[in-house]
């Protein structure tokens, strides 16, 4: 049990033929053959996002079509209704003021969802919103958002409704065009289970209209121009060759198993980790919890960093912390990426070797039964 494992909600354990195709000898961006696997992973990203709009990328972090989101869509001076839930929240409503935006903060407690009706009322007494932000999960906390009603909610007025499905698109089901989003964003390190690099951004036929005049500056990230060299047959920008090769291999994939069997996995890995977890007396720190990543309160006698570090230096074993208000108090494992049930089976094992270390009363042995019945008691 001594090899790595990466539980991480994100980045995340690679399949091997990404591994294999990332170590292919390099081609230029600008050629016949790229070309066509480009075209491949953008008709690939139309049925992840379950759009009929085309879906754009940037060579950047998930950050980077968070921002592209907002330089698109935002004027200086429009008024803005984020939805803050945890660390990425804020992050995004801090961008929102950086570039004019006048933000209004809708703050929901850490590990709570969203109350739908809140964002109506608000919408209703507050008709001059122009843009609703909002995370479909927010890591920080591996808390969702019911992003299908804020869609209905959202819809029903002239405001756009921003989703950051970075920890969602790919983990569990958000169908663009059927929930109403108006920007759905992801990144290329979670729930599309390759290394960090690559960020994706859709827009709806609405958003379209606006990104034509949005008055706030944008160049790398003009997606006026991005579509249009698109559709000539290329990136705007340098391509990250080898992460597109594997982006066409990973979404070749999904489409091939069928996404209710692929989410099915994500979700029984979840299942796996919340049930072991509290049998081990652990607690769930999200009211609404994520197929994409679980978070557990740790016992207030145990320093969250120094057991995460403990539990990779002896155990070889990475797993995520809190952040802010939550870190030391939480740890996060996801369920993304390449995962066989050995890696669930050992992760439990050893983060019960790791607690009992710290004198948490756990038995390693009993978690590995325990482990192995609940797999073979829900197989796929």
């Amino acid at each position: 049990m001594s090899n790595p494992i990466l539980l991480a909600p994100g980045p995340v354990q690679l399949h091997p033929e990404v591994q294999k195709i990332l170590a292919h000898p390099m081609i230029h961006h600008r050629t016949p053959e790229f070309d066509q696997i480009l075209s491949h992973a953008l008709s690939g990203l139309k049925f992840l996002f379950q759009t009929k709009q085309p879906v754009l990328m940037h060579t950047s972090t998930g950050s980077g079509a968070m921002e592209s989101a907002l330089v698109n869509l935002l004027n200086p001076g429009d008024e803005v209704l984020a939805i803050v839930s945890g660390k990425f929240g804020e992050r995004w409503a801090e961008m929102a003021e950086i570039f004019g935006g006048k933000v209004s903060r809708l703050n929901v407690a850490w590990g709570s969802g969203v109350h739908a009706e809140d964002v109506r009322t608000y919408l209703k007494n507050n008709p001059q919103i122009k843009i609703v932000m909002t995370q479909a999960c927010e890591t920080s906390t591996a808390t969702v958002h019911d992003i299908k009603l804020l869609g209905e909610i959202v819809s029903e007025t002239e405001a756009l409704l921003l989703v950051d499905g970075i920890t969602a698109v790919g983990a569990y089901p958000m169908p663009m065009d059927a929930y109403k989003i108006d920007a759905l964003i992801a990144g290329s390190q979670k729930g599309i289970m390759l290394p960090t690099g690559l960020s994706f951004i859709c827009l709806s036929e609405k958003a379209w209209a606006k990104a034509q005049t949005a008055k706030t500056p944008r160049y790398y990230f003009d997606l006026r121009k991005e579509l249009k060299a698109n559709q000539n047959g290329e990136t705007l920008f340098s391509s990250p060759v080898p992460l597109v090769k594997s982006l066409e291999y990973v979404l070749s994939m999904i489409q091939k198993t069928g996404f209710d069997l692929h989410f099915k996995e994500i979700k029984r890995r979840a299942d796996f980790t919340r049930a072991i977890g509290q049998k081990m007396g652990l607690t769930l720190y999200s009211k609404s919890p994520s197929d994409s990543v679980t978070a557990f309160n740790l016992p207030a006698d145990i320093k969250g960093v120094e057991l995460r570090a403990h539990l990779e230096k002896k155990y070889f074993v990475t797993v995520m912390g809190g952040q802010d208000q939550a870190k030391g108090k939480i740890l996060r494992l996801g369920h993304m990426g390449y995962i066989l049930d050995a890696d669930m089976i050992n992760t439990m094992e050893l983060l019960a070797l790791a607690l009992a270390d710290f004198n948490f009363n756990v038995n390693p042995a009993d978690v590995r039964r325990m482990s192995e019945a609940w797999l073979k008691e829900n197989p796929l």
